[in-house]
């Protein structure tokens, strides 16, 4: 469907670009923690509405989601903590596991690696692909990850590690699509800015360029551990020469460009050093002959020996005869095993028949988790043990080398020793696998409660954790700082557990997992990851026969498909959750529902049906009591009015939002109806209302530290300001927001601030400057795919090329604007670009058609009531018919034009009009 839109939108006396002045219609319609991402997701499919919005971008939404019901934003996954930089700054990443002091020397390999990555450096060649592979145990990660920190000087922009889990027991590799949205977020990117769709193949290309485009310049070195194929590792690859990877898998990956390196078992006499330096015993009180046959029985592989020695220091009465022959014994144990399996699985058994019964079944336990690594939460969740008790197992399993420490207090399991541990696990009662999945499930559930009730906003729902949760410890989430990097970290862990309750028929867990993160993952993304966690709660839902449930998950869902702009999807989703709540009674699921399909009818221009659903959205809110409710109904209300050019019934309703924000103290929603307001009057041409609104608005968004839309509130001063003829104050305010649009990163919003600077410049007669600015702003736009962005420079390019005479080309910059805004439906931006062909016409003595751009252009200005566009209309009339039909005519025409320039409080335009008709005065 067309695109329709009754924008006015106010321009410049003299000139000016179309202003970008509606931005507080975005922001007025973000009146949940939801609404944001779906701005984002219209203006990803319609860029070219970032030219109104001031250059809404992606990482602006995430800001504001960010900072909802707090002063800070998100520190998205890879940033720094509050106070550590603005949102994509500059920063060095550093992600690798710590380097272990079981390594052991590997110094061939070492010297071949150090040795090719030097070489190719100092040749100023491209680095290739090293790819380290071997069985399972011998190393590979180890090995991987010492080089890495021995090479980190050499790659000063950052040490990135990714498991991709390709041979992890009960987990599917990690497709390279989700890696890639892993280390966008970790490398800066927000995480609203990384691409999302249904088609995957295009998903991750879209990924995949804009990492190879993020580490174009950098010294970066990235470790992709446990691969399973090179298809699941080329997509990841670094386009820059100047970033090394190193690839660890189990499996033979070749590629032409690469360095395969082999790392094979230890050396036998290595192998017998690592024992000894491990074990803590001197050489000569185990004998030689025995220490060889320990590690020979073990395969010489890394992991084996480290358990074995790990066996002998914690028995210090043993001797190395004793360990000898229990480790027999296990190898007997073990016989039907392959011989290369025997050999390691061996010092499992070893070790693990020499925990005690606590330990031995808390082993078992960490078998049964869905995801990667744990912290002592959960494993206390797992074993249903207290926190304390839980962080002494899992430090006694470290220290005997049967669990591995990551970084942040966290543990992993070895892919064999997983393997190991569910082998254990399967041969006790089969309940225990559903019931620890049970208590893990239930544990997320408990925490999830108190992280949501950081990141979503006052008086929103949060999902409530089950009864048995009441039990459960939970990590202590002091802020929303703390909250959101919980969730990050434990984000594919949560999506594992959603799976494996999934499979195991538990989908009351299943339901209740997707409403917990769904906070979470409206704003961190990404998006469709969670419509996978939709669909799959609104199925689970089906199979209990919970309506109220299945319409939560609906919602969800048609929320999300709301924020890719995939709006049919989005539609029938809503619609389905509708009909859900209505079979079920529940007035507030159906209004919010509503809420959320009148602001999907607002994107598409159906204003009918938009202003049809936010009013009964609004009805039942008022039932209900929901003040909350009520404001972003009224909000989103008004801003559909706007858009049918309904400006005093838009001010009516966003007044009576800000009034209920304000009464729930929610400073976002205060901050955003001010914005939207100094809109709304500044289209009326009440530019001192508007003037004070903005700055209200830009001194909450200073004390919300939200340097952001900070920049935002910034450019609307300065239209304002060019408005009224200040042009210095202008100035002034749009490089201020350059400057922070520059340092966060925003590209739409620094190709607004810098159009704007253009406009400046022309008005202030520095065209040769205005024409570089907008040229820049101009290519901006397209490299984004902003359409209006493209307009609105097209305009002030037109404007500009023709006051230096280059006629032919200002008015093929004005026909391809008007097609563009034309095909948009932005009537304004048409009117406006009409004025600017007229007043070219007219200065290239073609009075007539001049004329008849300008009566265009005022039967549309009058159609949207768009006072500025309107007065400049007028004048171009009176300025036509005083030349075509001679001094003295065109008198009323121009009055009238003045009058509303004096009204908008626009001097310099009057001023001019009334120095015209002095002498027919005189």
């Amino acid at each position: 469907m067309r695109l329709r839109r009754g924008i006015a939108i106010a321009v410049v006396a003299g000139g000016g670009a179309v202003t970008t002045m509606l931005v507080g219609l975005v922001t007025n319609a973000v009146s949940d923690e939801s609404r944001w991402p779906g701005w984002l997701g219209w203006l990803q499919e319609h860029a070219w509405f970032s030219f109104v919005v001031l250059g809404v971008t992606m990482a602006g939404l995430t800001a504001l989601l960010a900072g909802l019901s707090e002063t800070r934003p998100p520190t998205p996954p890879g940033r720094p903590e509050d106070g550590a930089g603005p949102p994509g700054a500059a920063r060095v990443l550093r992600s690798l596991p710590r380097d272990t002091a079981a390594f052991t020397d590997r110094a061939a390999e070492l010297d071949r690696l150090v040795g090719s990555v030097r070489a190719s450096q100092e040749r100023g060649e491209g680095l290739p692909v090293h790819v380290i592979d071997g069985m399972p145990g011998v190393g590979k990660t180890t090995f991987a990850v010492h080089a890495g920190h021995l090479l980190s000087e050499r790659f000063p922009d950052g040490q990135l590690f990714v498991n991709l889990n390709g041979h992890t027991p009960g987990r599917t590799p990690v497709q390279a699509g989700e890696a890639l949205a892993s280390l966008l977020a970790a490398a800066g990117v927000p995480t609203q800015q990384i691409p999302v769709g249904d088609d995957v193949g295009a998903v991750t290309e879209a990924r995949a360029a804009m990492w190879r485009s993020r580490l174009a310049d950098k010294k970066a070195l990235l470790i992709l551990d446990n691969a399973a194929s090179y298809r699941q590792l080329e997509p990841l690859l670094p386009g820059g020469s100047g970033c090394l990877v190193l690839v660890t898998s189990r499996k033979r990956l070749v590629a032409n460009e690469e360095v395969v390196m082999s790392v094979d078992a230890l050396p036998p006499d290595h192998a017998v050093d690592l024992f000894l330096r491990l074990s803590g015993r001197p050489a000569d009180a185990l004998g030689r002959d025995v220490v060889d046959e320990l590690v020979r029985l073990c395969g010489c592989l890394p992991l084996g020996v480290s358990l074995l020695a790990a066996r002998l220091r914690h028995h210090p009465s043993w001797g190395a005869e004793d360990l000898r022959g229990r480790l027999v014994a296990a190898r007997d144990r073990l016989g039907e095993l392959r011989a290369g399996e025997r050999a390691v699985t061996a010092t499992f058994d070893l070790s693990y028949r020499d925990l005690a019964p606590e330990r031995q079944r808390f082993f078992r336990q960490l078998g049964f988790f869905p995801g990667t690594d744990l912290d002592p939460h959960v494993g206390a969740a797992l074993d249903e043990v207290s926190v304390v008790v839980a962080r002494r197992h899992l430090e006694a399993l470290y220290d005997d080398h049967l669990i591995d420490e990551q970084p942040g207090s966290r543990y992993r399991l070895h892919d064999l020793l997983r393997d190991y541990a569910r082998g254990l696990a399967a041969e006790g009662d089969s309940m225990d696998h559903v019931q620890a999945v049970q208590r893990v499930c239930t544990y997320y559930l408990a925490a999830l409660v108190v992280a949501n009730g950081h990141i979503v906003r006052s008086g929103a729902a949060v999902p409530p954790a089950p009864d048995s949760a009441s039990r459960v410890e939970t990590p202590a989430l002091e802020s929303r700082a703390d909250a959101l990097s919980w969730l990050e970290t434990e984000r594919a862990n949560i999506l594992a557990c959603v799976r494996r309750a999934n499979g195991l028929a538990l989908y009351d867990l299943v339901v209740r997992l997707a409403a917990a993160m769904a906070p979470f993952l409206r704003q961190a993304g990404p998006w469709d990851q969670a419509v996978g966690l939709h669909r799959t709660a609104a199925e689970a839902a089906r199979h209990t026969g919970d309506q109220r449930a299945r319409g939560d998950a609906l919602a969800e869902l048609g929320v999300v498909r709301r924020f890719m702009a995939a709006y049919p999807q989005a539609i029938e989703a809503l619609n389905d959750a509708v009909t859900a709540y209505e079979a079920v009674d529940d007035r507030r699921g159906k209004a919010d529902a509503l809420n959320q399909l009148g602001i999907v009818w607002y994107l598409t221009a159906d204003n009918e049906d938009a202003a049809r659903a936010q009013t009964e959205a609004l009805a039942l809110y008022r039932e209900l009591g929901n003040r909350l409710g009520q404001a972003n109904a009224l909000a989103d209300l008004g801003m559909t009015h706007r858009q049918m050019s309904r400006f005093d019934a838009a001010v009516e309703a966003q007044s009576e939002a800000l009034a209920i924000y304000r009464e729930l103290g929610d400073r976002y929603g205060e901050a955003n109806s001010l914005r939207d307001l100094g809109v709304a009057h500044c289209l009326m041409g009440t530019y001192d209302l508007a003037t004070r609104h903005h700055q209200e608005a830009f001194d909450i968004y200073l004390e919300l530290d939200d340097r952001v839309h900070q920049a935002y509130a910034l450019n609307e001063l300065g239209v304002v300001r060019r408005l009224t003829g200040d042009t210095e104050g202008a100035r002034t305010a749009h490089s201020q927001a350059l400057t922070h649009f520059t340092e966060l990163g925003e590209r739409f919003g620094r190709a607004t601030s810098v159009r704007h600077l253009g406009v400046v410049e022309r008005v202030t007669g520095d065209t040769p400057e205005a024409i570089r600015l907008l040229v820049e702003a101009l290519d901006a736009y397209r490299e984004l795919g902003s359409r209006g962005g493209e307009a609105a420079s097209l305009s002030e390019l037109g404007v500009a090329r023709g006051i230096v005479g280059g006629r032919d080309g200002a008015i093929e910059a004005f026909q391809r604007g008007l097609e563009i805004l034309r095909d948009l439906g932005d009537r304004c931006g048409e009117a406006e670009v009409l004025n600017h062909w007229g007043m070219l016409l007219f200065t290239s003595d073609e009075p007539p058609a001049a004329r008849r751009h300008f009566d265009q252009a005022l039967t549309l200005a009058r159609d949207i009531r768009c006072p500025l566009e309107e007065a400049r209309a007028l004048e171009g009339i009176g300025r036509c018919d005083w030349t075509i039909d001679g001094p003295g005519h065109g008198v009323t025409s121009l009055r009238a034009a003045a009058t509303v320039y004096r009204r908008l409080g626009v001097s310099a335009a009057a001023d001019d009009i009334e120095r015209l008709l002095v002498p027919r005065s005189g």
